[in-house]
């Protein structure tokens, strides 16, 4: 072990699990088995974050050691889970990359509201949503800042679909509630109409997101790189931030399954460093700065 590495270890040691027995070899199978499970590549630099973030999962266990902590996971799909879990980074605020906001409200939400109040159906998907605020910004923007409207909408024909998956994420993201120094970087008349003051234990502030959002979403646990129960086509998703963490053929992979789950003339924001290539490049088109839409007439 490299110096470095030996101080990392003495300043992230975990009671009860020490680093003396977790090898090279665990790191070895618990990147190989995150990539599998969920296509994130986890880097030589990330081994001792893979130590401090698992070994409260080994303590808690009951087992000694890294080695026999894996052995244990082959036939533990809820461990397995618990693992990868443990390893996603969730790291989002509210109005995150305000450029895609700002897009979806002048180009698409008036078509989307006129659609919603004519009774049809709008869809929109967050994949990858962590701790909710993207999908509360995003209904935000739809619903817009005069209540009696937005409620309007509310009560239409909207699904929106949250998912994750980290079960730690999306049970923040079903709570709903912030400190209100979260929110700041909202437009202020978004947050006046759909934030409510929120009970907290002393200190911060804590606001809460208004019931009517909060009825239209559907929280689902969900790995990118598995199997998808929905059938129907998706007006807008956004997933961003997420594919960083893919190798390139993961990343190709995953955008062409997004591209053929959007209805034609429907978008996909993907992340500032993101881009897409592969064969979702045939079916998409470029519209803003890691904005695409899919080719074809709604």
């Amino acid at each position: 072990m490299h110096a470095s590495s030996a101080a990392a270890a003495t300043d992230s040691i975990v009671p009860g699990v020490s680093p003396a027995i977790y090898s090279e070899a665990d790191f070895r199978r618990i990147a190989a088995l995150i990539h599998d499970r969920s296509g994130i590549v986890l880097s030589d630099r990330k081994r001792m974050l893979a130590y401090s973030r698992l070994a409260p999962l080994v303590r808690r266990s009951g087992l000694t050691s890294f080695g026999a902590f894996l052995d244990a996971l082959a036939e533990d799909p809820q461990g397995q889970t618990a693992v990868i879990a443990a390893l996603t980074t969730n790291h989002t605020y509210f109005h995150r990359e305000p450029h895609h906001f700002d897009h979806f409200a002048a180009e698409l939400r008036p078509d989307l509201v006129r659609r919603a109040l004519a009774g049809e159906d709008v869809r929109i998907w967050s994949a990858g949503c962590s701790t909710g605020e993207e999908i509360w910004t995003l209904l935000m923007v739809l619903l817009g800042p005069e209540r009696e409207a937005g409620l309007r909408i509310a009560q239409s024909r909207v699904l929106a679909l949250a998912s994750d998956i980290s079960v730690n994420a999306l049970a923040g993201a079903r709570g709903a509630t912030y400190p209100a120094s979260a929110l700041e970087a909202l437009p202020e008349p978004l947050r006046r109409t759909w934030c409510v003051p929120a009970a907290g234990a002393g200190g911060e502030p804590r606001v809460a997101i208004d019931q009517a959002l909060q009825a239209m979403v559907r929280f689902r646990e969900l790995n990118l790189m598995g199997d998808w129960p929905m059938r129907r086509p998706f007006d807008v998703i956004f997933c961003r931030n997420v594919m960083i963490y893919f190798d390139a053929p993961t990343k190709e992979h995953l955008v062409a399954r997004f591209a053929r789950q959007l209805a034609p003339g429907g978008h996909l924001y993907i992340g500032h460093s993101e881009r897409v290539s592969g064969p979702a490049a045939a079916l998409l088109e470029p519209v803003g700065p890691t904005i695409y839409r899919r080719k074809g007439t709604a």
